[in-house]
């Protein structure tokens, strides 16, 4: 059985059929996921004995894997079994990331690409409290986001992550929170971590899935709660001068749900009354939801 090393908070993992835990090594040097970034991961959540959408998360990952030329080796209705399997391990006092993840061990066509057959998986659990509704302040970034004939966007992948990770560390660095960022025409796109949505005289607008950004599965379903609620959603090409007239800015994410912005660059916002709405009908949901506990 493989040693196992410390990891930041109370951590479960399962591969090769069994539950370790902590972070055990999964990944030696002459692998293919540590050499050539064969990696795709997503996220669900638990918190109050509650999983909302997890099931889709569950069926994204072997999507992801797919894309990158990797064969699914759990189906999502095992995934989401094995999920619930690990939250019990837990004591249920805090929230808790639910990551599925595939690799490939070996390489073919010259090593570069992976080999399908070679695809291994684990699911990683570990506990990470809610950040739902902390405010973030926005500069927009100099960096942007690849297109799909650059990167593989297509798929929820760790190699596109080093990208998002130094537009946060500029970000910081200049006394934000996060990075509102923009695709290779120069409309908005995302931030660093998350989709972002603005309102303006009411009407709720985020920007149109073209491919350069992950159009997230809580996006979807704040789309779809809005529009439910009777608010009029658009999917648009927005710049950042829209951004920057706008009357709110909130972004939504599997992590945290809901979050509102609370300044672009020298623009400040309040929390508007449709960010709280937006986070009011998630939770309404979520908790109202039947199926989520096992």
């Amino acid at each position: 059985m493989p040693v196992n090393t410390a990891a930041p908070t109370p951590t479960w993992t399962y591969v090769d059929g069994e539950w370790l835990a902590g972070n055990p090594p999964l990944i030696g040097p002459t692998s293919h996921a540590m050499w050539l970034g064969s990696t795709v991961f997503d996220g669900g959540r638990w918190f109050d004995g509650i999983a909302p959408d997890l099931d889709l998360h569950c069926q994204r990952i072997n999507r992801s894997a797919l894309a990158m030329g990797m064969n699914p080796v759990k189906t999502a209705e095992e995934i989401e079994k094995l999920a619930w399997e690990g939250v019990s391990k837990f004591d249920g006092k805090t929230a808790i990331y639910i990551k599925p993840m595939y690799w490939a061990e070996h390489g073919r066509y010259g090593v570069v690409a992976p080999d399908p057959d070679s695809t291994r998986f684990a699911l990683c659990l570990f506990e990470a409290p809610m950040n739902t509704a902390k405010p973030s302040r926005l500069t927009v970034s100099p960096f942007r986001r690849p297109t799909p004939e650059s990167a593989m966007t297509t798929a929820k992948t760790g190699s596109l992550y080093p990208n998002n990770g130094r537009m946060l560390t500029e970000a910081v660095g200049r006394g934000f929170d996060n990075a509102l960022v923009r695709d290779m025409n120069g409309n908005v796109a995302e931030t660093a971590t998350s989709n972002v949505f603005m309102v303006k005289d009411g009407a709720v607008y985020t920007p149109a899935i073209n491919y350069t950004f992950l159009a997230g599965i809580t996006r979807a379903r704040i789309i779809g709660l809005l529009k439910q609620a009777g608010f009029e959603v658009h999917e648009a090409t927005l710049t950042v001068d829209d951004f920057l007239g706008a009357d709110e800015v909130f972004m939504t994410g599997n992590y945290s749900k809901v979050a509102p912005v609370t300044q672009i660059d020298d623009r400040s916002y309040q929390e508007g009354p449709i960010t709280r709405k937006a986070l009011d009908l998630y939770m309404e949901w979520a908790y109202g939801r039947s199926g989520n506990e096992e």
